[in-house]
């Protein structure tokens, strides 16, 4: 592999761990927040410690997401010096304002949430979790305003062999960004639906405590997870309208529009080979859909089992198939993630700027040296946080630190 091979392995492997956990994030947050809601309005006990127990694994999940993160941005300064020279004064403005609201706003009103349990008045202590929940939303539409800059470059201008950004509603109001911001986020609502189903189908077939706190849990994850499927299966039709042509003609991959698709772009930039890996994209996107058909199959026939409730109870079976669908909608989320960012190239920016020239002046020995600590770190962050996960999730809600009183507070009178 060259060195442009390298980088480009060194940012998928980076860009799709952290990746995954954004997907849960999102998805957790917003099942937190639902699930809150109703023991605010209900008083429902029951529903206090899901949120609790909910509550724990996605603050795990979040904290080792933010380190990701923070990783993540090392290897674009070291490896991508090019393409932040070249367009980092148009797309870095929307991820300086993602970093804005993930990193003030986000983990602000996370930490009053999580201090909060037991000393702000409940309906105050709703809105943080709802505040936490939009916040997350915000930051992952910023991040594909940028990356949707990428896909189709719009509002901007060339002076001196940089762009410069002239409208920024353009920018935001970006096709390519609009649908695959929609796309990502229900996407991370079939994540977590699956894996609140999942993890509650385990503690049902193991016939652990709080079987009625499980059995809640797991009828709402299938609720989310079905309605979701659908949905984003048809706003990943409406994404193929903001394909790039080359994309499109790489994903049918018939020899005539391939070759109209490289006609096309020879007319407008020259000469070159402007085709993405024809193979790769098709088994990306083909993995995907297949993915999506297998949640669906399994999806449907749960929504009406969850009806019964001896079955939820009781039917181990599809206790072990929700337990081992957890890691589906992350693989499928991953393979449209890989047919996305494969289908642009060879351009980072599209029609603009190409992944060689996005570069920065590393050797080989230097990019070997990065790839295999980039990837060692993230091996480990993954496992530690698989580890975490797990084991929170193995315990149940008897071992939540999360809002837990301490054995001699006084209780306080309920805030209605």
């Amino acid at each position: 592999m060259d060195i442009v091979d390298l980088a480009r392995l060194q940012f998928a492997l980076t860009a799709g761990a952290h990746f995954l956990f954004v997907a849960l994030t999102l998805g957790l947050a917003t099942l937190v927040a639902v699930v809150q809601t109703r023991a605010t309005f209900g008083g429902d006990p029951v529903h206090l410690r899901m949120t609790r127990f909910w509550g724990q694994l996605y603050i795990i999940n979040y904290a080792m997401g933010i380190v990701t993160g923070l990783v993540m941005e090392f290897q674009l300064g070291l490896s991508w010096s090019g393409l932040t020279e070249y367009a980092g004064d148009v797309f870095g403005s929307a991820l300086a304002i993602e970093t804005l609201v993930a990193f003030f706003v986000e983990s602000t009103f996370l930490g009053l949430w999580i201090f909060g349990w037991n000393k702000l008045n409940r309906w105050a202590h709703l809105a943080l979790i709802w505040v936490v929940t939009l916040t997350a939303y915000a930051s992952a539409f910023w991040i594909m305003v940028a990356n949707g800059f990428l896909q189709n470059p719009v509002g901007h201008v060339l002076e001196g062999g940089r762009l410069r950004l002239t409208d920024f509603g353009a920018m935001v109001a970006n096709p390519a960004a609009q649908v695959a911001f929609w796309h990502v986020l229900v996407g991370a609502m079939v994540v977590g639906g699956f894996f609140m189903a999942g993890v509650s189908a385990y503690h049902l077939r193991r016939r652990t405590a709080e079987q009625d706190l499980f059995r809640k849990s797991l009828r709402i994850g299938v609720g989310l997870a079905l309605p979701a499927t659908f949905v984003n299966a048809a706003i990943g039709g409406m994404s193929f309208e903001t394909m790039q042509p080359t994309k499109v003609a790489a994903w049918v991959g018939t020899p005539e529009r391939l070759a109209a698709a490289q006609a096309e772009m020879v007319a407008r930039l020259g000469p070159g080979d402007y085709l993405p890996d024809v193979g790769l994209v098709k088994a990306a996107g083909l993995a995907m859909i297949l993915l999506w058909l297998v949640m669906m199959l399994v999806a449907l026939p749960s929504f009406l089992l969850m009806l019964f409730r001896p079955a939820v109870r009781g039917f181990r079976p599809w206790h072990w198939l929700l337990t081992l669908m957890i890691p589906v909608p992350f693989v499928a989320m991953l393979c449209g993630w890989v047919f996305r960012e494969l289908g642009r190239q060879p351009w980072v920016v599209y029609g603009l700027l190409t992944t060689s020239d996005a570069m920065s002046p590393v050797t080989g020995g230097q990019m070997v040296f990065s790839l295999t600590a980039f990837v060692t770190v993230f091996a480990i962050l993954i496992v530690v946080n698989y580890w975490l996960l797990a084991r929170q999730a193995r315990r149940g809600p008897g071992a939540v630190a999360l809002g837990d009183r301490p054995v001699d507070a006084p209780v306080p009178a309920p805030s209605f």
